[in-house]
């Protein structure tokens, strides 16, 4: 399978370690649990990195990365145990699910929901699993958002 990730040039070296779940809570973990998220094509990508930046705020340091991992790494969410109101911002149970995920070492990769676009589909990856040297990461290209985004 091919994920994305579209993160700041400054970030090349840690990008795909986690370490920002170490000083940060998302959607699916809580603060203090590694994790590495991705999405399933570079539109997606870059829709779920554009929801989180300022409003006319154009980054002009962006780099595209491509992971290729092995179907047999991957796990797909059981979409009935969602929590309700798993779409809202700072859902605790949402960040139950996936840092219980990471804790129990199942797999390397979560395929989860996308918030941001209904039907597609983001990816976990749970740098601390012994598996994970089994991703191949491509080197990363420059992004640049269209312009017209942040008129």
């Amino acid at each position: 399978m091919q994920v994305w990730r579209l993160f700041p040039a400054r970030f090349r070296e840690t990008a795909f370690t986690g370490v920002g779940g170490l000083y940060a809570a998302r959607r699916w973990n809580h603060l203090g649990t590694p994790m590495v998220y991705c999405a399933t094509s570079p539109a997606l990508a870059a829709l779920e990195f554009f929801v989180n930046l300022e409003p006319n705020e154009a980054p002009d340091d962006l780099l595209l990365a491509e992971a290729a991992i092995p179907d047999d790494l991957v796990e797909q969410l059981d979409l009935s145990l969602l929590p309700a109101g798993w779409r809202e911002l700072n859902s605790l149970a949402c960040r139950d699910l996936g840092s219980g995920w990471a804790a129990s070492g199942r797999s390397v990769a979560l395929q989860v929901p996308s918030a941001v676009v209904e039907g597609d589909w983001n990816l976990l990856l749970n740098p601390r699993h012994v598996d994970f040297n089994r991703i191949k990461l491509i080197s990363p290209k420059p992004f640049r958002y269209d312009e017209r985004m942040f008129r």
